[in-house]
């Protein structure tokens, strides 16, 4: 097993980890790179993962392409507004001498909203940090939990835990009436519904297809006064997902994300405060498999 970063050979093209766009300098998160075109974004998803709120040196070869995609399949499936535009990035005046191959089917082309400052978080089941806090109080962001639960337990009905927006490191989770002081009440009402309705439309969907969601995290933004969904949705990325025939709850659960990097990276003599490791193929090419598997059973469809 050889640890590096450069193209691998058992796959026919390398990891995409930064666009380019000439002239033209994007705002860079973890995985998208945003390009500004006025009253419309174009939103390129590169192939970066990160892991322990660090971007790690080797890149997924298609992650960006199954992120998008499978954003697009949900934004047409939910019967809710949406930024999304177009995936065609060449509706946009893009600078000449774009090469549009490295932005084909990784591409989204939105309507630029004001953003709402929080993370819309939907739990259905009891995992990550909700289970963490469980166990030191029996509560998640204030919420009261019946006693007695244990990891991955499904929850006797969602519930909705906001964060707030962290331009780096973690979300900090605070509790619904924090989050009405924060912006609007009536607002924060509207969100925290709507967020558990579009939860539970996906989770029941998912469930005839295999998966669990065992939780998400939505972010939405303002047109006018009308509510838009935006940014990613229900992505590997975004989400817990849970294979349902190997569900049982007391333990961890096998996931279609990228804590298949996060245990690689747990073996590693690596103290998170520095650069990390680059990963090796095996772990490139596990963690791209759980990506199209999640991707295929979702949708129906074949990644190619």
């Amino acid at each position: 097993m050889t640890n590096n970063s450069q193209p691998l050979n058992s796959l026919s093209h390398p990891a995409v980890t930064q666009s380019h766009l000439p002239g033209m300098t994007p705002r860079q998160g973890k995985v998208r790179d945003v390009y500004d075109f006025g009253n419309q974004l174009l939103f390129v998803a590169t192939d970066r993962i990160s892991a322990f709120d660090w971007i790690l040196p080797t890149g997924i070869p298609d992650k960006g392409k199954l992120l998008t995609q499978m954003s697009c399949f949900w934004f047409d499936l939910l019967k809710v507004r949406h930024h999304l535009v177009s995936t065609n990035p060449a509706t946009l005046p893009l600078p000449p001498g774009t090469d549009l191959s490295q932005l084909e089917g990784r591409s989204l082309v939105v309507q630029k909203t004001r953003v709402i400052p929080i993370e819309c978080v939907v739990r259905g089941y009891l995992a990550g940090s909700g289970w963490k806090e469980y166990r030191a109080s029996q509560t998640i962001c204030g919420i009261s939990l019946p006693l007695g639960l244990v990891e991955c337990d499904k929850l006797p009905e969602p519930i909705f835990t906001p964060a707030t927006k962290a331009e780096s490191g973690h979300d900090e989770n605070i509790s619904f009436e924090q989050m009405q002081r924060d912006i609007d009440p009536q607002l924060a009402e509207k969100l925290r519904d709507l967020s558990l309705s579009i939860y539970r439309q996906a989770a029941d969907y998912a469930l005839k297809k295999g998966i669990v969601l065992a939780d998400t995290k939505f972010e939405f933004g303002l047109l006018g006064e009308d509510i838009i969904l935006i940014d990613e949705v229900l992505t590997p990325d975004s989400s817990r997902f849970w294979p349902l025939d190997q569900y049982q709850p007391g333990q961890g659960q096998p996931s279609f994300d990228k804590q298949f990097v996060r245990d690689w990276l747990e073996t590693q003599p690596w103290d998170k405060n520095s650069p990390p490791p680059p990963l090796p193929e095996d772990v490139v090419l596990q963690t791209r498999a759980k990506y199209v598997e999640a991707y295929e059973r979702l949708t129906g469809s074949t990644f190619s």
